[in-house]
């Protein structure tokens, strides 16, 4: 998996919003299925427009996430959370807004207000689970 860094380097090479649209369908392609047990009513993430469902494990103080989706764009999109969020502390994900990645990246503006908010609302349940522990 990728971290942020290496994606955001990457992102920042392309300087064709098509190169960085298609980028973000290759992460999602990159980014291993959720077993179907796995995709259950409990794990789906509500206020998305495209099917997502989000697991989360924690060993230690790091938290991992585990995220999947019935559309490439989403998935990749779920794969820069992922870069952003897997294996952080709590406190770590408090002080992430995955929001101003997206800013950073050049992506926010290109997203449709469906697909921010369904990025939103992942970005909150990830939020959740860290702060339970």
């Amino acid at each position: 998996m990728l971290t942020i860094t290496q994606i955001s380097d990457d992102m920042n090479l392309l300087t064709d919003w098509e190169d960085k649209y298609s980028y973000i369908i290759d992460l999602g392609r990159d980014l291993p299925s959720m077993p179907e047990a796995d995709k259950t009513h409990t794990t789906k993430v509500q206020g998305c427009t495209s099917q997502v469902w989000l697991t989360h494990a924690q060993e230690g103080e790091g938290h991992t996430f585990k995220t999947d989706s019935d559309a490439l764009i989403v998935k990749g999109l779920l794969a820069l959370l992922l870069a952003l969020y897997n294996g952080k502390t709590s406190a770590e994900i408090a002080a992430t807004s995955a929001t101003e990645t997206l800013k950073t990246l050049g992506l926010s503006e290109h997203i449709s207000p469906n697909r921010r908010n369904g990025f939103a609302a992942v970005e909150g349940k990830i939020k959740a689970y860290a702060a339970q522990n």
